[in-house]
């Protein structure tokens, strides 16, 4: 067990260490719409508009990913109130189904889950912050450096964390709200994207149309985050239904202003294939000077994100390797009930992925696993025992069949339209199958 004595600053440690402390559902939603709002809805939609181009079409997708998000926010928080354990899918997986399908999850989190999500959104904070050229090539460097000062962040304790995350998820919500407003005051750009004609039909049976919906559902990943803390949370019964569910309708009605807003101030040709698409519309609003002043900001507001999925990932890895011996020697906790060396392998995997991929093929195979794991996930309420103190989700168990249903055909298209990085994805999830068996459940 680990002590404050064992870290760099002893004396804020010592101060602040509060092994009972537990965040309310204040900072539980702060952490859902922080580990959302990332780049995704920044860089998704240029992408989209190689495949489709209707603004009915790209409302659709956008609010179609909202609507799959909320159903598993409805699962999440009925899971999460009758396990009642910190570690997300991994508990919820190994409980229902068995240990080797949580120990896939766990891998899949470790690997690109949230080291994927981390290392995504630290290059993109240093591409937004446009780097002069003769410090832009320690680019990849500088990404590290900002994964390993959060890190080193949420190694102090729960309540350092709580207060970081709350002052970053502010910003973040400031910001972004003030992007939505600007962009709807100030008339649209001449030659804008904006399309409302009846294309949408036909868009919908495209299988770009499925590929689409990959980058939506990546840039949706985070709806389930307060899941993975259940422990961490005050009274959980109440407040995690209140984080998830609301975290998830803000980003939604979020994500298809923003998309709104990008559309009516550029271009077809100015957004197609790019990035920096908020960039790109701010310029044509306000000039160069707007657009940095906007870029700057983006990246300022992912210091939120980074630092929600070191928080996050952090605990389900933490929860594998509690049971597992190959990784035994990561699950130490301080007293303040932080697991100090999850997080910091957490770190070296991103660190990784920072050095290594591109933008978009990261962001496609992470994409697809992570909607293959969180499927299984949402297919374990059909078999668990029914209880009285848990939160209950609308219809039923019916908005499951059809989050189900919709995510089969969702990984069909995707494999057969981008089979490389499916199979990418499949590769990483055979190689941690593999390690699960080198040293297996170490005996109670």
């Amino acid at each position: 067990m680990l002590h404050g004595d064992d870290f760099a600053f002893p004396s804020i440690y010592r101060l602040l260490q509060n092994s009972t402390f537990k965040i309310g559902w204040k900072t539980a939603l702060g952490l859902v719409i922080s580990n959302m709002i990332g780049t995704g809805v920044f860089t998704s939609l240029g992408f989209q508009l190689l495949e489709v181009q209707g603004t009915w079409s790209i409302i659709i997708l956008w609010s179609l990913g909202g609507v799959i998000a909320l159903i598993g926010a409805f699962t999440y928080a009925e899971l999460g109130t009758h396990f009642k354990d910190s570690g997300g899918d991994y508990i919820f997986l190994s409980r229902t189904f068995h240990p080797f399908l949580g120990y896939l999850y766990a891998w899949t989190s470790l690997t690109v889950g949230f080291s994927a999500p981390v290392a995504i959104a630290a290059m993109a904070m240093t591409d937004y912050l446009q780097l002069p050229p003769d410090i832009a090539v320690y680019a990849n460097w500088i990404s590290i450096g900002i994964i390993v000062a959060l890190a080193g962040v949420h190694t102090q304790t729960i309540r350092v964390s709580s207060r970081f995350q709350n002052y970053a998820s502010v910003i973040k919500l400031v910001f972004v709200g003030l992007l939505i407003l600007v962009g709807f005051l100030y008339l649209p750009y001449e030659s804008n994207a904006l399309q409302f004609d009846s294309t949408w039909s036909n868009d919908l049976w495209k299988p770009g149309f499925a590929v689409s919906l990959i980058y939506v559902t990546y840039a949706y990943q985070g709806w389930n985050s307060a899941a993975y803390i259940v422990d961490e949370i005050r009274d959980p019964r109440r407040n995690l239904p209140i984080a998830l569910i609301g975290g998830t309708v803000v980003v939604t009605l979020v994500y298809v202003l923003l998309q709104l807003v990008f559309l009516r101030h550029a271009s077809l040709a100015q957004l197609e294939g790019q990035v920096e698409v908020a960039s790109i519309a701010f310029a044509n609003i306000a000039g160069d000077n707007w657009a940095k002043f906007v870029s700057y900001f983006i990246a300022i507001q992912l210091i939120a994100t980074i630092s929600g999925y070191l928080w996050i990932g952090s605990r389900i890895t933490y929860a594998m390797a509690k049971e597992h011996r190959l990784w035994q020697s990561i699950a130490v906790k301080t007293e303040g009930g932080v697991p100090v060396r999850a997080i910091w392998l957490q770190v070296f995997i991103s660190s990784l992925l920072t050095l290594s991929g591109t933008f978009e093929q990261v962001m496609i195979y992470a994409g697809f696993l992570l909607q293959l794991m969180s499927t299984l996930t949402v297919a374990s309420i059909f078999f668990i025992e029914d209880k009285a103190d848990t939160f209950k989700g609308p219809f039923g168990h019916k908005l499951q069949l059809f989050y189900i249903l919709f995510s089969i055909v969702v990984l069909s298209y995707l494999l057969y339209e981008r089979p490389l990085e499916s199979l990418m994805g499949l590769g990483i999830l055979v190689i941690g199958g593999a390690s699960f068996f080198i040293k297996h459940k170490k005996p109670k």
